[in-house]
């Protein structure tokens, strides 16, 4: 067999060279990697992650270096108005005609879950970061779902925890009308139960209701020694509030939530919220760190502290395009792959991974809520009372259900 002339030899390898290389940008889908963030921009959720999770999820790709594998980076945004059909229509949009590879979603649970089946079947990455079902790593997991932050078991379960702590016995719930505060109300209820307590009563309310009188009163009138509010966003400032007014806790009854952003406690002032102890995966001042990447936060955010909802933006669409950059491929399914491979490491979180199911198995944190005259700034709203590890404060893999997951 004869030899090929070396420049021949040479010019095939750079031939091979350019085709391996033309073959690895082909990756990259429409020669531009789209991300997709979803949420409530104008409504009732809008202060929880909204605008600020656009805006940490801008920090993230410009800290990326604003290109992946050669190619841009774009970030599209549309406001879901929590409203499923809507929500829904957009993710369809997205998938079938504007080339998006990742949605990242952080509003209503039936919206959630409606996009959650839609990535599924276009094996596209679904990140979620302030929708807190647990639906989404249970009964209706997907294997292109990731959980970054807390969920309505890890909630109820802390919570429960802390009051029945406290000599609690008797429970009554003032929950929205949803599938996220049915989520927290059947979870609490449970973990309620174990402990020997009992749920005295409950009543439901509409999302965005402003007049919660009514409601407090049914609860009053229950004699319950706490009364749990389970909603979020202005439904949960508004409530709370007015519970204040009320004076219940003055009367004997307490007046307790599962979680809550730093926004509601900064809306309603450290006079109605101090002493509330709450369930929180992050807290701006934690660390070096966590207090850098918040002075450039609040910057670009008019000056607002970041809830846990826009830090969990900026942890998701990092890891994603670490996960891509890795991957050498936008494709949804090698993509989701690296991710559940790679540990989690920013600002917020150290060598975290991701379970089999889509959760972040990060640490979360007991903080309650700082007198007026424990508080030395505007933002210094929190004490951090102990950390729960996260195989403690996460539902067990094998009680969540999830399909694919027990057929192996």
């Amino acid at each position: 067999m004869k030899r090929l002339p070396r420049i021949s030899s040479l010019a095939t390898a750079a031939g091979i060279a350019i085709m391996c290389a033309t073959s690895a940008q082909a990756q990259v889908s429409n020669d531009v990697v789209r991300i997709g963030i979803m949420g409530d921009l104008n409504g009732p959720y809008a202060a929880n992650g909204g605008p600020g999770s656009v805006i940490a999820a801008r920090m993230a790709i410009e800290d990326f270096g604003g290109k992946v594998l050669g190619k841009p980076i774009e970030l599209v945004v549309a406001d879901d108005q929590n409203k499923p059909d809507i929500g829904t229509n957009l993710a369809r949009q997205w998938i079938e005609k504007d080339n998006v590879d990742v949605i990242l979603g952080g509003s209503a649970s039936s919206i959630a879950l409606s996009v959650s089946n839609l990535m599924k079947q276009a094996n596209k990455p679904y990140l979620v970061a302030g929708t807190v079902t647990d639906a989404l790593t249970g009964k209706a997991c997907s294997p292109m779902n990731i959980q970054f932050l807390v969920d309505t078991y890890s909630l109820p379960k802390a919570g429960v925890q802390s009051m029945v702590k406290q000599g609690i016995k008797n429970f009554f719930f003032v929950t929205v009308d949803y599938a996220f505060g049915a989520a927290l109300q059947t979870e609490g209820t449970k973990f309620i139960e174990a402990a020997g307590g009992k749920v005295v009563g409950s009543v439901k309310h509409p999302l965005g209701t402003t007049d919660f009188s009514s409601y407090l009163m049914q609860a009053q009138a229950s004699k319950a020694d706490a009364i749990v509010v389970l909603n979020a966003g202005a439904d949960l400032s508004n409530a709370l509030k007015q519970a204040a007014e009320f004076g219940i806790n003055k009367k004997g009854q307490s007046v307790s939530v599962f979680g809550m952003t730093i926004n509601s406690v900064s809306s309603m002032g450290l006079d109605v919220a101090q002493g509330l102890q709450i369930t929180a995966p992050f807290y701006w001042d934690q660390n070096d760190e966590t207090r850098a990447w918040t002075k450039r936060f609040l910057e670009r955010n008019k000056g607002v502290l970041p809830t846990y909802i826009m830090a969990g933006n900026y942890s998701a669409t990092m890891h994603y395009l670490k996960a891509v950059q890795a991957a050498g491929t936008d494709e949804g399914k090698a993509v989701m792959a690296k991710m559940k491979a790679t540990p989690i490491n920013d600002f917020s979180m150290k060598n975290v991974r991701i379970r089999e199911d889509g959760q972040t198995m990060r640490p979360v944190y007991i903080v309650q809520v700082k007198t007026p005259a424990e508080s030395k700034s505007k933002y210094d709203l929190y004490n951090i009372k102990g950390e729960i590890p996260a195989e403690q404060a996460f539902r067990p893999l094998a009680e969540g259900g999830c399909d694919f997951v027990a057929k192996k």
